[in-house]
């Protein structure tokens, strides 16, 4: 019941705050028209780089969810959870934390020789400026990331599984909510740091003017930050992090060095839109709605015997049964995918038509999105399906569109 009652919550929620019809999507023939302003060349060096990165990162979406489902579908897994232990007399906290771990580490390294592949493609295209020890410094770090909080939450569930034999999954549903709330909080001051180095934006007509804009938005930030993105890539881009005291404007330093001011103004007006919308909010509790959710279908999923049974397991709390969650956990991210990119496209196009609004400057907007697309390499109208499934973001001739919509009055 308390599943039931939580998802009818998040889909409720979701219902209720995010804009799914306002702004409305350009028109086919408007976006077409939008396309035309495009260079050729643009175009053709987006298509040609998305054919060479798709392939890999389609073998590696298909080998992490294999090896999820062999792992947690047979007795492998479990079996692997089992040898973890074994040296410490089969301790379920040994099961748990060292076993949990090779389980996770398991099944994201076989997609390291996709994410490798992916590096030489971006080196190629000149996307990426680092050099083999760069990017695995980078991997080791997002391992390293990994196990701390992969220990933490492992620890912490099957710890509460002992603790409250009945009612664990009360506590840790109310547990995984809460993690979620924190990770908003402390993400942007521990794990941002420790992939990029920020420095406030010297004072000057920019910084004045970015301040300025928030202002008048009504949207409170704790500083401008500049991050050294460039020492690993010469894609741009800018955000608003964090929630209340922590929130930050974040200006890549390639963005400073490729884009005007105006521009660099119109890419902060787009990130205040998620803050003035409360996106990070929303985003946060539906979230936290969604971790709870998941634990509750976790304690579902011990009434299946035959499940655990493929498992090699005989109760969903024990450690052994991790590899089983996790590829559980992996078919549902896949089929919730195409409607989490539909969510995060629909509060992007707010977010458009906020900065559109707030700067009243369609025709820099319009230009903005022709200058990230030609320097990231874009798509900047990729195939329907592959959108439709893929896409986080509205698409470039979109965007255009919508600008050019909103300068007619529409």
């Amino acid at each position: 019941m308390a599943f039931a009652v939580l998802l009818l919550i998040l889909v409720a929620a979701a219902v209720v705050l995010i804009p799914w019809q306002h702004p409305p999507t350009p028109s086919r023939s408007a976006q077409l028209a939008a396309l035309a302003e495009i260079p050729a060349s643009a175009v053709a060096k987006g298509k040609e780089f998305a054919a060479a990165t798709r392939p890999g990162g389609y073998l590696s979406m298909a080998a992490g969810l294999i090896a999820a489902l062999v792992l947690g579908l047979t007795p492998l897994g479990a079996r692997l959870v089992a040898a973890c232990g074994r040296p410490f007399g089969g301790h379920w906290l040994a099961e748990a934390a060292l076993g949990g771990l090779a389980v996770l580490l398991a099944a994201q390294l076989v997609t390291l020789p996709f994410t490798a592949w992916r590096h030489t493609v971006l080196v190629r295209y000149g996307l990426s400026t680092q050099n083999w020890g760069g990017w695995a410094a980078d991997l080791a770090k997002s391992y390293a990331i990994t196990i701390v909080f992969g220990l933490v939450a492992l620890i912490a569930f099957y710890g509460l599984t002992r603790l409250a034999p009945r009612l664990w999954w009360v506590f840790a549903a109310t547990g995984a909510a809460l993690l979620v709330v924190l990770m908003s909080l402390i993400y942007p001051v521990l794990v941002e740091p420790v992939f990029n180095k920020f420095e406030s934006m010297p004072a000057g007509e920019l910084r004045t003017e970015l301040l300025d804009l928030a202002a008048r938005d009504g949207v409170p930030v704790k500083d401008v930050l500049v991050a050294d993105a460039s020492r690993r890539t010469r894609a741009v881009n800018a955000y608003v992090s964090g929630i209340g005291p922590t929130r930050r404007i974040v200006v890549y330093d390639t963005l400073l060095h490729e884009a005007p001011d105006d521009e660099v103004v119109m890419v902060v007006a787009h990130e205040l839109g998620h803050a003035k919308n409360n996106d990070v909010v929303i985003g946060t509790a539906l979230g936290a709605i969604g971790a709870a959710a998941t634990v509750c279908g976790i304690a579902v999923l011990g009434g299946f015997p035959g499940l655990l049974r493929r498992a090699g397991v005989d109760s969903i709390t024990s450690p052994r049964a991790v590899a089983l969650l996790l590829a559980v956990i992996a078919v549902v991210g896949l089929v919730g995918t195409p409607i989490q990119n539909l969510v995060s496209r629909r509060v992007e196009a707010a977010a458009d038509e906020h900065a559109l609004v707030l700067t009243g400057d369609p025709g820099t907007f319009a230009s903005m999105q022709q200058r990230l697309a030609t320097a990231n390499l874009g798509d900047v109208d990729p195939p329907a399906v592959l959108f439709w499934l893929f896409a986080s973001h509205p698409s470039t001739v979109q965007r255009i569109a919508a600008a050019r919509v909103h300068a007619d009055g529409g």
